[in-house]
C-alpha cells in the first residue's frame, strides 16, 4: 500500500511539473503567427485620447461582419497611457480595463483573434528612461488581467517606437516589458518590432532576448508620398499631395519586392515569424490605385508567409463604409479575393 500511494504522489507531482507553465516552456509560434492570417485593424477608436474622439466607436456588429467578410485577426491599437494614473503603481482605469473586457469577448463570440497593442504612449517616445517604469506597470497589470485568455489572445510590446524610443533605449526596454508579461503569461504569443516605426529598414537594429515565444512585427506604407497623401497629420510637403497613383508597374513592384525580401531574409536568418501588422492607403488617393497597391502587398506578403492586418477597418483608411453599412468591395476584394 505504502508503494502504491508513493507511486500516486510521484505520478501526480509529474503530472503537474509536466502541465505547469514555465519560462522556457515554448509553443509553436511559426504555427500561431499562420493563425494570425488574414487581419484588420480597429483604428482610430481605442488608441485615440478617448475613445470616440477620432469619430468612431466600436460596436458589436463590427465583429460578425469581420469574421464573415474572410478576416481572422482584430489587431486592437489602445492608448493605455490615457487611462492609466500618472503615479506609481500607475493603476489602469477599471472601466475602461472593462471596455477592453467587452472587445475580447466580442472577438471570442465570433472566433476572431486579438492582437493587444500599447499605442501612442507619445510621453514614452519623447522621454523612454522617465516613462520606463509605467509602461512596465502598465503591461504587468495587462498581463496579469487576461493571463487565462486563449492563444488566440496576442500581446504586441509596443507600437512604432520613434523619436527617443529608439536603438539601446528601445532594445533595452524589450526585456523589462517583456518580463512583466512572462511573469503571469510564460508562453503567450508576443509581438514586437524594430525601432523607427517599425520599419522593416530598421530589423538589424533589433536585438531580441531569448524567448522562443516571438512574433516580430514591420509596417509598410511605402511610397509615403503615395499613401499618405492629403493626410492632415503629415509633413507639409506630403499633406499638400494629391493625384499621385500607384499603377504597380515593374519597378513599382520591384521595390514592394526588394522592401519585403528583405523582411523574409531577416526572419529567415533570425528564425522569427513576420507579422505585416500595419499596410493602407489613405483615402485621398483614387480607389484603384489604393485597390491595385493593398492586393500587390498582400499577395507579396502571403508569397513569403507573413500573417498580416491591414490598417484600418472604418476610418480613413477604411475598408468598411460606416455610412452605407457596406464594405469597399475594391478594398476587401484586394485584401481577401473572392473563394481565397
Amino acid at each position: 500500500m505504502r508503494r502504491f500511494l508513493l507511486a500516486l504522489f510521484f505520478a501526480a507531482v509529474g503530472h503537474s511539473i509536466c502541465n505547469a507553465q514555465t519560462p522556457a516552456a515554448k509553443t509553436d509560434i511559426f504555427a500561431v503567427n499562420r493563425s494570425l492570417g488574414r487581419g484588420i485593424n480597429l483604428g482610430n477608436a481605442l488608441e485615440a485620447p478617448q475613445e470616440g474622439d477620432w469619430g468612431l466607436k466600436l460596436e458589436a456588429r463590427y465583429f460578425p461582419i469581420i469574421a464573415a467578410a474572410g478576416f481572422q485577426t482584430v489587431r486592437v491599437p489602445i492608448k493605455w497611457s490615457a487611462h492609466a494614473a500618472p503615479k506609481a503603481p500607475y493603476t489602469i482605469d477599471p472601466q475602461f480595463f472593462q471596455r477592453i473586457d467587452w472587445v475580447l469577448e466580442q472577438a471570442a463570440a465570433n472566433k476572431l483573434n486579438v492582437v493587444l497593442n500599447v499605442h501612442h504612449y507619445d510621453e514614452m517616445d519623447k522621454q523612454p528612461e522617465q516613462h520606463l517604469p509605467r509602461l512596465i506597470a502598465i503591461w504587468e497589470q495587462i498581463a496579469q488581467r487576461y493571463q487565462n485568455q486563449p492563444a488566440s489572445v496576442v500581446f504586441e510590446l509596443y507600437n512604432e517606437p520613434h523619436d527617443k524610443f529608439v536603438d539601446d533605449e528601445w532594445n533595452k526596454a524589450i526585456p523589462q516589458l517583456l518580463k512583466a508579461v512572462r511573469t503571469t503569461n510564460p508562453t503567450r504569443a508576443v509581438i514586437v518590432g524594430p525601432p523607427f516605426w517599425n520599419g522593416i529598414w530598421a530589423l538589424p537594429k533589433l536585438k531580441l532576448p531569448d524567448d522562443p515565444n516571438l512574433i516580430v512585427t514591420v509596417h509598410y506604407y511605402e511610397p509615403f508620398r503615395f499613401t499618405h497623401q492629403g493626410a492632415s497629420w503629415a509633413s507639409d510637403d506630403v499633406k499638400k499631395l494629391s493625384g499621385i497613383r500607384w499603377q504597380g508597374t515593374a519597378a513599382e513592384m520591384a521595390e514592394l519586392r526588394q522592401k519585403f525580401d528583405q523582411a523574409a531574409e531577416w526572419a529567415k536568418k533570425h528564425k522569427r515569424p513576420i507579422f505585416l501588422g500595419e499596410f493602407g492607403a489613405y483615402e485621398k488617393a483614387d480607389m484603384d490605385s489604393r485597390a491595385r497597391w493593398t492586393a500587390a502587398v498582400v499577395r507579396e506578403a502571403e508569397a513569403r508567409g507573413f500573417s498580416w492586418a491591414y490598417w484600418e477597418f472604418a476610418a480613413g483608411f477604411g475598408a468598411y463604409d460606416r455610412t452605407q453599412r457596406a464594405w469597399r468591395e475594391p478594398l476587401l476584394k484586394a485584401l481577401i479575393p473572392s473563394g481565397k
